[in-house]
C-alpha cells in the first residue's frame, strides 16, 4: 500500500529542506573563513562579522625587525638613514591629507584615514642624513663617495628586504616610501583581515 503525499506538504517539505541547506552552506562558509583567514576566498567578507578586530597602534613585527635591518646594513655601506615615519593612525592620516586642502601646506599624499599601509603597521618613510645630521631627500646625493645613489642604493636594499618602494608607482610616485602587502590589499585591510605576526617577507 502507498500512501501519496498531498502537493502542498509537499512543497512545505521542499522549503524547508531548502531552509536548511541554506544554512548549512553558510555555516560551512563560517568554519572556512575562521579556519583559513589567510585564503583569498574568504576575504571579501569583513572579518569583524565573526571576531573583534584589534585595533592596530604599532608597526607589524616583520615590518619592524625589517626597519632595523635597512637602518643597519645601509650603514654597513656609509648610508645613515632616517626613518621619518612609520605606523599612523587614520586621524593622522587625515590631517595629512587636509594638507594643501582645506588647510595650509602643499599635498603630501592621496589617500585618506584609513586608506594607507601606514595606517596598519605595513609601511615606513625614509630620508638619509648627512655625517651632520641634516635631513634631507636628494636622490642624487652620493655620501659615501662610491658613484652611487645613495637613496637608490638604500631602495635597492629595502626591496631585497620584501619592500615594495612608493616610487615605482606610475601614478603619484611617493619616493620616501617602503610598504609591505603580505598579499593584503588596502580593501581588505579596511575589512579587518591582517596579515600573520610571522610573515614571510624577511630578509
Amino acid at each position: 500500500m502507498s500512501v501519496v503525499i498531498p502537493k502542498a506538504q509537499t512543497r512545505v517539505i521542499g522549503k524547508k529542506r531548502g531552509k536548511w541547506l541554506l544554512l548549512s552552506v553558510l555555516a560551512t562558509m563560517v568554519v572556512y573563513l575562521l579556519g583559513a583567514e589567510t585564503q583569498l576566498l574568504g576575504r571579501w567578507m569583513p572579518i569583524g562579522w565573526f571576531r573583534e578586530v584589534p585595533a592596530i597602534t604599532q608597526l607589524h613585527p616583520v615590518v619592524a625587525a625589517n626597519k632595523e635591518k635597512l637602518i643597519a646594513m645601509s650603514k654597513n655601506i656609509g648610508i645613515q638613514v632616517l626613518i621619518t615615519s612609520d605606523f599612523r593612525s587614520s586621524e593622522e592620516q587625515d590631517a595629512l591629507y587636509r594638507k594643501g586642502r582645506s588647510d595650509e601646506g602643499s599635498i603630501v599624499t592621496q589617500v585618506k584615514g584609513g586608506q594607507s599601509y601606514h595606517n596598519y603597521g605595513l609601511a615606513i618613510d625614509f630620508a638619509l642624513l648627512t655625517p651632520k645630521g641634516k635631513a634631507i631627500w636628494d636622490m642624487k646625493y652620493d655620501g659615501n663617495g662610491n658613484g652611487k645613489s645613495d637613496w637608490m642604493e638604500v631602495v635597492a636594499i629595502a626591496k631585497r628586504l620584501g619592500f615594495t618602494w612608493g616610487g615605482d608607482w606610475e601614478s603619484f610616485p611617493d619616493y620616501p616610501h617602503l610598504q609591505m602587502e603580505f598579499g593584503y590589499s588596502i580593501q581588505e585591510l579596511q575589512r579587518g583581515w591582517r596579515p600573520p605576526e610571522q610573515g614571510t617577507k624577511s630578509g
